[in-house]
């Protein structure tokens, strides 16, 4: 029975090939007798049926026939492309390619990947935390109660809901405090925003990365050596930086660090408002008031956090005059990068 079928299904293949058939319908046919669950693969299914001697005959004649089909189509191939190819549809290889575009990360995506690389070597982790924050985490835990003047200056978007667009990514400090304790190396890149008027430094929505280590026995010495070391990493040249008093309620002592304009070389532009320093990031140590909130004991360690601007520092990276550029969508601009 086996052997009847084995010897029918090459005139059934030859009965249902037709000269001139399309490509689709001649691979159609192929993999209707030669594929994994083709008419040859169906019959020999049933193979292990058979007694010992059976196995061998029609084994070795279902391996001729398979080689017959074989050749039969391969033979085929080369009659079907002769004849079905329009050659007004052949490629010309003389002719020149057409370029694909392709496209690339932005700029910001760009630097803070290094950032993260740079971090990540130094023995910081990356962490991530919600845009739409609580009033409890964006102020309260940072040490900025609802009566404080600093929420004031905060420029903050709230929602009916009472919460609020986070001003900063400090609200992850606390939440990895909480959720790691101490000792902790951390930075925390992600949007922040502000309601305040757009110019060629400020906008309503920006980048920024939070950075704040913890351990026993940290001083402003430990703020100088890795803020120093990211930026001749991230800028692949030495620094000027300067820290100059500021204040900030999570901090005590508050630093503002400057940098020195890369776009003027410290002359004065449109960036830097003609100062020659750019205020780069707000700085300090950890106030015990914010180590509790996260549940750290301040008798036992202290810190240091840093905020600061990814925009800016892409603008003085690559020498962008205007910060409205990053975010403006024109592919003009990103092209260049």
């Amino acid at each position: 029975m086996l052997k009847d079928k084995l010897l029918q299904l090459i005139n059934k293949v030859k009965d249902d090939f037709q000269p001139g058939m399309s490509a689709e319908d001649f691979w159609t046919l192929e993999k209707k007798y030669l594929g994994r669950k083709g008419e040859l693969a169906k019959i020999m299914k049933n193979l292990k049926e058979l007694a010992t001697e059976e196995k061998k005959e029609i084994g070795l004649l279902a391996n001729n026939v398979k080689n017959e089909l074989e050749s039969f189509f391969s033979e085929q191939k080369k009659t079907w492309s002769d004849d079905n190819v329009d050659e007004s549809s052949e490629v010309d290889l003389t002719l020149p390619g057409e370029k694909t575009q392709q496209g690339h990360l932005h700029p910001i995506t760009k630097v803070q990947q290094e950032l993260e690389d740079i971090f990540i070597s130094l023995g910081f982790i990356v962490e991530d935390g919600p845009e739409l924050e609580s009033e409890y985490y964006n102020f309260d835990a940072l040490n900025i109660p609802f009566y404080h003047p600093a929420r004031d200056i905060q420029d903050t978007f709230f929602t009916e809901e009472g919460n609020l667009l986070r001003t900063h990514t400090s609200p992850i400090q606390i939440r990895a405090m909480e959720k790691y304790g101490a000792p902790l190396k951390l930075i925390a890149p992600g949007v922040v925003y502000r309601y305040e008027a757009s110019d060629a430094s400020h906008n309503s929505a920006f980048h920024q990365i939070e950075g704040l280590m913890i351990d026993k026995e940290i001083s402003i010495a430990n703020l100088i050596a890795i803020s120093k070391e990211f930026l001749s990493l991230i800028f692949k040249k030495e620094v000027e930086i300067r820290l100059r008093p500021g204040f900030f309620p999570f901090v005590e002592p508050g630093f503002e660090m400057d940098l020195k304009c890369l776009l003027c070389n410290g002359k004065g532009c449109s960036a830097c408002k003609q100062s020659g320093y750019i205020e780069f990031m707000g700085c300090g140590l950890v106030h015990p008031n914010v180590l509790k909130a996260g549940g750290i004991d301040p008798k036992e360690y202290s810190g240091f956090a840093f905020g600061f601007g990814l925009d800016r520092l892409i603008m003085m990276r690559y020498g962008i005059e205007d910060i409205r550029h990053l975010l403006s969508g024109d592919i003009r601009f990103l092209k260049q990068f």
